[in-house]
């Protein structure tokens, strides 16, 4: 499958592997992509169906499960002949695919970066609403669901004075195929609970959290952090669940501050 991840590639020394979050596509990282990519190799793939990435091998009625995601990354590093471990920095989402790439492929990691992620499955109720809208997406377009989740995604900060990034995101959920929001949320819908695997951690883990993100709130970040050994944890002032586009002067700060250690 990784023959057909769009990629975006950049930079030389250790490899930094960026995962985004749902339903966006690589841009979301490209302040971090910016960044790094002067010390860094910064990979930061479009995942299966997201971006300009192939749409044909998903179905919306049986999803794609996150450790199919989790193989798609495996694939890509071989692709990219990325032989040494990398640190894969996971958005939302790409934190849930996080958790599954640790349990497949320990060996290729040398560090993670969890961001306005959980390690919770979800609850019944939360379950019941990705369906609804696996079932809908179709017949309401792209667009419908991007009004749905703006509000959310964002801190009232952004929401009150930076209409450009409401406007850039809505754009990029908007772009987004309706088969593959629907695959995508019955595969999160799937998705074990990795509260267990904290404690199981055994490499550097940084938690990256913004301040006011009401969908992984920093409470549940932090009682994460705190179940992690030797984790570190930095909440994103200034910033919801979109912290990285939010507030992209503090995380990158964060990112350079672990990536160096």
């Amino acid at each position: 499958m990784s023959e057909t991840l769009h990629t975006y590639d950049q930079g030389s020394g250790p490899p930094v592997l960026f995962v985004h979050g749902f339903p966006l596509n690589h841009q979301m990282w490209r302040c971090q992509l910016d960044a790094l990519a002067s010390d860094y190799r910064v990979i930061a793939p479009d995942l299966r169906g997201f971006g300009k990435s192939d749409i044909a091998s998903i179905s919306s009625k049986t999803g794609v499960e996150m450790s199919e995601f989790a193989d798609d990354l495996a694939l890509l590093l071989d692709r990219l002949e990325v032989a040494e471990p990398v640190t894969l920095v996971g958005f939302s989402m790409g934190g849930y695919i996080g958790w599954q790439f640790f349990k497949q492929y320990r060996q290729r990691l040398a560090a993670m970066v969890l961001c306005d992620t959980k390690a919770a499955a979800d609850t019944p109720q939360a379950r019941e609403i990705r369906y609804r809208m696996a079932e809908g997406v179709e017949g309401w377009g792209s667009s419908h669901v991007a009004m749905l989740m703006t509000s959310k995604l964002f801190g009232p900060q952004t929401l009150a004075s930076n209409q450009p990034l409401v406007d850039e995101v809505t754009e990029m959920i908007s772009s987004t195929n309706p088969v593959t929001i629907a695959a995508a949320q019955r595969g999160m819908a799937h998705r074990d609970d990795s509260t267990d695997l904290l404690p199981t951690l055994d490499l550097p883990t940084l938690y990256l959290c913004g301040r006011d993100d009401q969908i992984s709130p920093p409470d549940e970040m932090q009682a994460m952090a705190d179940a992690t050994p030797g984790a570190t944890y930095v909440e994103i002032p200034s910033a919801g669940h979109m912290s990285p586009m939010e507030n992209p002067t503090a995380v990158n700060e964060a990112l350079r501050s672990f990536l160096a250690r």
